[in-house]
């Protein structure tokens, strides 16, 4: 059976931005801006910056999406491993590099929000307003694995992440894994592995469990 979260591609996802900002409705700003305070004295690697707000996700009956979206600000999400609950669904990028049947992942450093420790695939990241996608996607993989695409980028799905309360845009990726990425703060370990190896890497990520299939599957 496929995965209720995720909408598989045959075309790429189209962008439709709503004018105006985000701002979350009954909550707190205050208790927003507290529990903020909170996440960056535990965490100084914590960056208000500027994402972009999912209103909806349609299927447009051509094997493609319409992703409406809104500027907002990435505290309204990160504030919800608090408990305040602002309604927040940011939109982020995810790829995957499949290099004939080796593909890259890492494991996620005690740095990280989220998942830490947990085995993901590389890259990924969150979408900044007026940024297209094709562009993040590259741009995360220069700055997480240090690679350079050989292609251009394949969107493949968009899921929901129920951990992360993101959407994600999900690309298959051409790059060569001629050598292990250096390591940076975001990750503890890099592995180049082959796709029968997948299922056995343990703890995954929610985003890497939705990914897996579409990574094994690739050709």
């Amino acid at each position: 059976m496929p995965d209720s979260r995720t909408i598989h591609l045959r075309r790429p996802p189209v962008l439709v931005e709503v004018e105006g900002r985000f701002v979350p409705r009954g909550v707190s700003l205050a208790e927003v801006d507290a529990a903020w305070e909170s996440l960056c004295a535990a965490n100084p690697r914590f960056f208000d910056g500027p994402v972009l707000q999912v209103l909806g996700v349609h299927r447009n009956g051509h094997g493609g999406v319409q992703i409406h979206v809104q500027e907002s600000s990435y505290r309204f999400g990160a504030v919800a491993a608090l408990g305040v609950d602002c309604g927040a669904r940011a939109l982020g990028v995810k790829g995957f590099v499949r290099d004939g049947g080796r593909v890259l992942v890492g494991r996620r450093s005690g740095s990280v929000a989220r998942d830490p420790r947990a085995w993901e695939f590389v890259p990924g990241g969150t979408l900044e307003p007026r940024e297209a996608p094709e562009q993040a996607i590259a741009r995360e993989l220069r700055e997480e694995a240090g690679l350079a695409l050989a292609a251009p980028p394949v969107a493949v799905a968009v899921l929901f992440d129920e951990t992360a309360s993101t959407w994600e845009i999900v690309y298959r990726l051409s790059a060569p894994l001629v050598a292990t990425p250096e390591i940076g703060w975001e990750y503890d370990e890099f592995r180049v592995v082959g796709v029968e190896e997948v299922p056995s890497l343990a703890p995954m990520s929610a985003s890497a469990r939705l990914i897996a299939p579409l990574a094994v599957a690739a050709r």
